[in-house]
């Protein structure tokens, strides 16, 4: 379908009400939901945001256009996707409950914090709140997952950076539970199956400074004189299964962000820095490629699978 037949099937989408965009919300707190192939984006007023904050990926109804813009007005009716759930901010502690006013330029409400849930933190704590429920019409409600060091005021600014960009810091009590509990010892009968290549000179291809080391070469000389070269990188598929809650963390994040001085991992450091760092003198799992090459450079065969 051309973009001329895009844009023809979005305007009669707008007739219905039928959208889905990302909304923007400006300084001045007026929201505008771009949508893909339409022409103009759509007016949102705060009171029609429907929890809905800066960044988030939501469902649009169209309630009319403005006079000679031909602007669309519209309402939320639905969130499809969060950019982020957790924010930097302040607390202001009373007697009954707290409350927690997030540093952003982007006008959003105050998060309702129950006493049970402060962690900890106490009146006028720099810290990170993650929104646990948000009922329309109400004011949504979160827990204290971190206190920040007022003085560390490097730490603030990067953790602002991760945030605003919609990666969650650290990990769920329950993601951290699972990724303490995988074992440390490798399978006798897992090892049995893979091709083992711990007696082959292998050395790690991440600089010393690097925050963990996933990849690896292989060398030897084979007796006919021609090169085996191993191609290797962390098995991190042999701990993380499908769909259980390391995968499902993992997918939130959708990959590690590096700053200067720190690493916000997509997996817990149990996973990423020890299980699948592949350290000196620790047996781990691994994915290989495995090539045969001539003195000359040319591959004669190649193998690609599970190793040790």
């Amino acid at each position: 379908m051309g973009s001329k037949d895009n844009e023809n099937r979005n305007e009669k989408q707008a007739g219905k009400g039928d959208f889905q965009g990302v909304l923007d919300i400006t300084r001045s707190g007026m929201g505008y939901v771009v949508v893909d192939n339409l022409e103009t984006d759509i007016l949102i007023r705060p009171n029609d945001f429907n929890t809905a904050l800066h960044g988030d990926t939501v469902r649009v109804k169209v309630l009319n256009e403005s006079g000679k813009s031909g602007r669309k007005q519209g309402v939320v009716t639905d969130v499809v996707k969060r950019k982020q759930l957790e924010f930097a901010g302040h607390l202001e502690l009373n007697k009954n409950f707290a409350f927690f006013a997030a540093d952003t330029d982007k006008p959003m409400p105050d998060i309702y914090v129950p006493l049970d849930k402060l962690n900890g933190a106490v009146d006028n704590d720099r810290v990170v709140v993650r929104i646990t429920q948000w009922e329309k019409k109400k004011k949504p409600e979160g827990e204290v997952i971190r206190v920040i060091d007022a003085k560390d005021i490097g730490n603030m600014a990067m953790q602002d950076l991760i945030l605003a960009a919609g990666f969650p810091i650290g990990f769920s009590e329950e993601v951290a539970e699972a990724s303490a509990a995988l074992p440390d010892v490798l399978p006798a009968e897992e090892i049995a199956r893979r091709r083992d290549f711990r007696e082959i000179l292998t050395v790690t291809i991440d600089p010393l400074d690097a925050k963990d080391f996933d990849d690896a070469i292989s060398f030897r000389v084979m007796p006919d004189g021609n090169y085996e070269i191993g191609v290797h990188i962390a098995d991190v598929s042999y701990y993380v299964e499908v769909d259980s809650v390391l995968d499902k963390a993992a997918y939130e994040r959708a990959t590690s962000v590096y700053l200067p001085d720190r690493v916000n991992p997509m997996l817990p450091e149990r996973i990423s820095n020890e299980l699948c760092s592949l350290r000196p003198n620790e047996d781990k799992f691994t994915f290989s490629a495995v090539f045969t090459v001539t003195p000359e450079g040319v591959i004669k065969s190649n193998w690609v699978g599970r190793t040790v």
